[in-house]
């Protein structure tokens, strides 16, 4: 993920009557007019970092979790060089996993175990001899894709409850992966191509949830983003990039796919090379752009990369560079900011996920401030 160094707040827009029919739980509430900065629903950032160097609302604390080339505390595991996209996941004891990729070569994946407390108790490798996972995505019945981001780049699916070692799942294409979102209810999969001319991809298993095997295809998009319109699919296979099959032309390019997330029918994605939030409704095959920097020049946060969506529908997104801040953009379109990393100017910021209840946020400064990565975890009264 490369950095964008233009400065701007996510702001959220309803173009044209038919515009925006996107899933109830995020949008239901959604004003017809743009968003406006306002307030933070946690207040305003301290002025002072705490110390592990975070700025953070009040009633909120960080604990650094992992450092690259360290063992995770508690634990003799090391961390990997350059964390990037991160899924937690819950387990049977009533604990969860929070898996890591690395974006590096070679790459892999790794996990750490925590109990019900919140204490760490296991670190360990869930996958091994891969180059340069950057993000990935996790499945409904508990598995972390992890994407390669290279040309010829795969998806692996990684089990995150014990050491192991993932299965390749090359009918998810092999090209310059970023991200996958998973739709359990449409039995499909959407994927990013991290591309100047990267295309915006869904996949659909032969027998669902097996991603052994299934029909790869690109979208096509014609209309004027920023009013939005219909998209069409178009089969390609899975041993090409679409920009080099046959059936290029009929497909969209989309300028450097970064970030993506599935929320009660909406797949959101984020492209770098443009600066822009783009949204999917699954029920209409209706794409359009929800945010675009060229709209908003001056405003603060820079760089939309990954995203999670919150309990409480909240849509939290990662900057790559600037300042290194997290956005938070309510369901009400209120835009603020909930956090910013200080001292780390080189770094960028990457794998946001909540724990299973809510109520702690990891994430990581990919390079740090001396290039090794450094893991989060923020705890406090998030709604």
């Amino acid at each position: 993920m490369s950095s964008v160094n233009r400065r701007h707040f996510l702001r959220w827009s309803m173009f044209g009557g038919g515009a925006l029919a996107l899933g109830p739980a995020f949008w239901r509430r959604a004003y017809a007019s743009p968003a406006e900065p306002g307030p933070s629903p946690y207040g305003p950032l301290s002025d002072t970092p705490d110390g592990n160097g975070l700025l953070l609302p009040a009633g909120f604390s960080s604990r650094l979790i992992a450092r690259t080339g360290d063992p995770v505390p508690g634990t003799s595991y090391p961390w990997h060089l350059n964390p990037d996209g991160g899924a937690c996941f819950a387990t049977p004891e009533g604990g969860w996993v929070y898996t890591s990729n690395s974006e590096f070569i070679p790459g892999g994946a790794s996990a750490i175990r925590f109990n019900g407390n919140g204490d760490i108790v296991d670190a360990y490798r869930i996958l091994s001899n891969t180059l340069a996972n950057c993000s990935g995505g996790p499945t409904p019945w508990g598995t972390w894709l992890s994407c390669e981001e290279f040309e010829g780049g795969r998806v692996f699916e990684c089990d995150p409850l014990q050491p192991s070692q993932g299965v390749s799942r090359p009918a998810l294409g092999t090209f310059t992966h970023e991200a996958v979102a998973v739709d359990p209810d449409g039995h499909r999969l959407y994927l990013t191509e991290d591309r100047t001319n990267g295309r915006f991809y869904r996949f659909t298993p032969s027998s669902w949830p097996s991603l052994s095997g299934g029909i790869l295809e690109a979208a096509r998009f014609r209309s004027n983003p920023l009013t939005g319109g219909p998209v069409s699919w178009v089969r390609v296979s899975a041993l090409l990039p679409a920009a080099l099959q046959p059936t290029a032309f009929l497909t969209t390019a989309f300028n450097g796919g970064e970030g993506c997330w599935y929320d009660s029918g909406t797949v959101y994605f984020t492209t770098k090379g443009d600066n822009r939030v783009w949204a999917y409704t699954v029920a209409n095959s209706r794409l359009e752009v929800l945010y675009d920097d060229d709209l908003y020049p001056d405003s603060p946060l820079s760089g939309v990369d990954n995203v999670v969506v919150s309990r409480s529908g909240d849509l939290y997104v990662v900057e790559d560079g600037g300042d290194l801040q997290l956005g938070l953009i309510t369901p009400e379109r209120v835009v603020s900011l909930f956090l910013q990393v200080l001292g780390q100017g080189g770094s960028e910021l990457t794998g946001p996920a909540f724990s299973p209840d809510g109520q702690r946020l990891y994430f990581s400064s990919q390079r740090g401030n001396n290039g090794l990565g450094l893991t989060y975890e923020v705890t406090g009264p998030f709604r």
